[in-house]
């Protein structure tokens, strides 16, 4: 067989899991991990000395003629995803964690052992080799192999070439072996991993410290969220997980730092959706002397720099859905927007029984005993939210949903608040932040009086934040943006799931639920 004809043959043979059921498969395997070690051979030894990645050979040596060797060594690692045996010579596609790299196996180089050896991998192995440079008649850089070993022996096969790993559930239980099967599944959490790194540059551009504050909270706040609890018991003091970052970085703005940021961690004990995670990340940060409009400023141009480095431009794709996210983005007051799609004029300083009569007639359902603002916000969200393309900042919500927001300076009903909405849903939520201590016990007051009445996403009064704000908070703005929305903005897809490593997921059931004993 040619080398041409061989470098477009799939795999084949014992390694081929299409040959096997899953469970045979696995007991193939283990007998060879058994073999191997009867030989003497560990098949998971301890390091391997590697001296370039697959993109430094390419980098390197892209320039080589076809059919050149460049008569340089090197030593490269990979998990072998693709293997073409074609008699006397044997091509293997293995992957690093920068990409994808050729071996050239040859009988004439490696012997009969160590020949026969390599044929005996199997789809998912990874191994160690070193060899030559070179570039193929066929014009594929590959590395002509002088020697090479066993790193790793994969005892499960990898998903069919084919149709790689299409099951959703499969995918997000085993993130492993997505990422090894699935090209858009590293392409999504490369754009993650660059949003990250954008976000941090960014803000320590503009002089904002990145600082780290508690997880377990005695006192849950910052949002409106039934937090996750737990016990610590050399103190025995109940605590939460944290649901928001926000008070705690303010105190900060009050011991004197001017401009702070946090990525971290956040927990909410609710439903899980394709937009919801029971855990994720969220970035917060907050400015002295700064207002909600120069968050906007701030929000419009990170998230446009997100985009650009992650992937080249600012007009990102979702399902079909074009958005572009150069600056600037329309400013809109929320009450406007529910005029517009609800065709209602309303306002928190109305009546509530002409509230509830506007909800009715959009369809927006309610309880009984909620009040102007609440009302207003359902309206909002349910009429006129969905509909929102964006991006799009909407401004200026009700005072009485929005506890820890500055009151709006030209009307007393509302807050200086706006939330960035993009393909309807919210992207980025700030305020000019309340520093009044006694306008914030009595919201915090007020919050009280809705958990003590059962609602279990409303708080307590956080006694050492109002202490805090006692001492004097400067005027600020703060602005939250949930990091994993905003991947799945940049990356187009729709579903937190795909953007999260690790999503939680209700627990396996089944026969492969657990691996079983391993002879």
């Amino acid at each position: 067989m040619t080398e041409a004809a061989g470098e477009a043959t799939a795999a084949s043979g014992p390694g081929d899991a299409a040959d096997a059921t899953a469970g045979g498969e696995r007991a193939r395997r283990l007998a060879k991990v058994a073999a191997l070690r009867a030989r003497g051979v560990d098949p998971y030894p301890v390091r391997f000395d590697r001296t370039h990645t697959s993109a430094e050979v390419l980098e390197h040596w892209g320039h080589l003629e076809t059919g050149v060797e460049s008569g340089d060594v090197v030593r490269v690692a990979g998990r072998v995803v693709l293997l073409r045996r074609m008699g006397k010579l044997t091509f293997a596609t293995v992957r690093d964690g920068s990409g994808t790299l050729q071996l050239f196996v040859s009988l004439a180089v490696l012997g009969d052992d160590g020949f026969a050896a390599f044929d005996d991998l199997d789809l998912g192995d990874w191994v160690g080799a070193v060899g030559t440079v070179m570039k193929t008649r066929k014009g594929e850089l590959s590395v002509k192999v002088d020697e090479w070993c066993l790193l790793a022996k994969a005892v499960r096969p990898l998903p069919d070439k084919w149709h790689g790993l299409s099951d959703t559930d499969t995918r997000f239980r085993q993130r492993y072996v997505d990422l090894i099967a699935n090209e858009d599944a590293r392409r999504i959490f490369a754009v993650r991993f660059a949003v990250i790194a954008t976000v941090r540059e960014f803000l320590r551009d503009r002089r904002f410290v990145e600082v780290e504050t508690p997880v377990l909270h005695e006192q849950a706040g910052g949002a409106a969220a039934r937090p996750f609890t737990t016990h610590h018991h050399a103190l025995d003091l109940p605590l939460s997980l944290r649901i928001a970052l926000e008070l705690h970085l303010k105190r900060l703005l009050v011991g004197g730092m001017e401009r702070v940021f946090e990525i971290g961690r956040v927990f909410r004990n609710e439903g899980l959706s394709t937009r919801h995670n029971p855990e994720f990340t969220m970035l917060e940060c907050y400015e002295a002397f700064a207002d909600y409009t120069d968050m906007m400023t701030l929000t419009e141009e990170l998230v446009a720099e997100c985009a650009r480095v992650a992937t080249g431009g600012t007009v990102v794709d979702v399902d079909g859905v074009t958005v572009d996210l150069t600056p600037p983005w329309p400013r809109r007051p929320m009450l406007d927007l529910i005029e517009e799609h609800a065709g209602v004029r309303v306002h928190p300083g109305d009546p509530v029984t002409d509230l509830e009569a506007a909800c009715d007639r959009a369809g927006v359902p309610r309880e009984v005993g909620w009040g102007p603002g609440k009302l207003v916000l359902e309206l909002y969200e349910k009429a006129v939210e969905p509909n929102l393309t964006g991006p799009v900042f909407v401004l200026d919500y009700p005072r009485e949903v929005s506890p820890l927001a500055r009151t709006h300076r030209d009307d007393p009903e509302l807050v200086e608040r706006f939330e960035a909405v993009v393909l309807g849903r919210e992207l980025a939520n700030a305020f000019s932040e309340l520093t009044d201590p006694v306008d914030q016990r009595e919201r915090f007051e007020a919050q009280a009086r809705l958990a003590a009445a059962g609602d279990d996403e409303a708080h307590g009064v956080d006694d050492d934040y109002v202490r805090a704000l006692e001492f004097g908070l400067p005027p600020c703005g703060g602005l939250g943006i949930g990091i994993d929305r905003l991947v799945m903005l940049v990356a187009g897809v729709q579903s937190i799931r795909e953007v999260i490593l690790f999503p939680h997921l209700r627990p396996e059931v089944g026969d492969d639920a657990g691996a079983g004993p391993l002879a």
